[in-house]
C-alpha cells in the first residue's frame, strides 16, 4: 500500500501542491533569502501560513521574537487534523512516524481514503502518499527559488492560491455526506468571529467554533 498512496500522490495533489511550493520558493528569493533557508521552511515547517509569516518577519527588528509564535499559531490547525487522523493510522507507535507529514492535501486525501482500506493498510498508504507530497514540496520549493526570476509576480500570487482551491474541490466532492455538509455551513457562518479575535486566534478561533457546533448538530442528530 505504500506504493499506491505514492502513485496517488504523484496525480493531481503533486501539481497543487508543486505550484503552491514553487510560489513560496521564488518569494524567498524575490526576498533575497537563500536556498537553505526555503527549504528549511518547507521541509520543517510544511505549512504554508506558518511559512510565510516567518517570511514576512525576516529583516524586519524582533522580527523572530514575533514570528515563531506567529507560525505556531497559524499552524495549530494541524492539532485537529491530526487528532481527526489518529484513529485510521492504527495503535502503538508507529503511527507516529505519520505526524510530521501532516498538511492540508495530505489529511484531506486520507480522511477520504482510509475509511475503506483494511486496517493493516492504512498507515503504509498514508506514509507513501505523505512522503511523496514533502518531498514534492521540496523539490517545488528549489525550482521556485531557481526560476523566480522568469516568473511575474501575478503568476506567483495566482500559484500560491492553487492548493487551497485543490482543497475546497475535495471538500466540495464530499458535500453529499450530511455530517460534511454541517461543517461546511457552520464553518462559513462562523468566519465573521475570527475578525473579533486577534490575529494569531482569528482562523483557530473561528474553525474550533465552527467545528464543535457541528460536532453537537451531529450528536443531537444521531441520538
Amino acid at each position: 500500500m505504500l506504493g499506491a498512496g505514492l502513485r496517488e500522490a504523484l496525480g493531481a495533489p503533486a501539481l497543487a501542491m508543486a505550484a503552491t511550493f514553487l510560489a513560496f520558493g521564488a518569494a524567498v528569493q524575490a526576498a533575497g533569502v537563500g536556498l537553505g533557508w526555503a527549504l528549511a521552511a518547507s521541509l520543517l515547517v510544511y505549512g504554508m501560513p506558518g511559512q510565510m509569516v516567518l517570511l514576512a518577519a525576516i529583516g524586519t527588528p524582533g522580527g523572530a521574537l514575533a514570528a515563531v509564535p506567529g507560525a505556531v499559531a497559524a499552524n495549530a490547525r494541524f492539532v485537529p487534523m491530526a487528532v481527526a487522523l489518529a484513529p485510521w493510522l492504527g495503535g502503538g507507535v508507529r503511527r507516529w512516524l505519520a505526524l510530521p507529514f501532516i498538511a492540508v492535501t495530505p489529511w484531506a486525501m486520507a480522511m477520504r481514503r482510509l475509511p475503506a482500506l483494511p486496517a493493516p493498510a492504512r498507515l503504509p498508504w498514508f506514509l507513501g502518499f505523505a512522503l511523496t507530497s514533502w518531498s514534492v514540496a521540496g523539490l517545488s520549493t528549489a525550482g521556485g527559488h531557481a526560476l523566480a526570476p522568469l516568473l511575474p509576480l501575478w503568476v506567483l500570487a495566482a500559484l500560491l492560491f492553487v492548493n487551497p482551491l485543490y482543497f475546497g474541490l475535495i471538500i466540495a466532492a464530499e458535500l453529499r455526506a450530511p455530517f460534511v455538509r454541517r461543517a461546511v455551513l457552520l464553518g462559513a457562518l462562523a468566519a465573521p468571529l475570527g475578525l473579533l479575535l486577534p490575529p494569531t486566534l482569528a482562523l483557530l478561533g473561528a474553525g474550533l467554533a465552527g467545528g464543535s457546533l457541528a460536532f453537537l448538530w451531529g450528536r443531537r442528530e444521531r441520538r
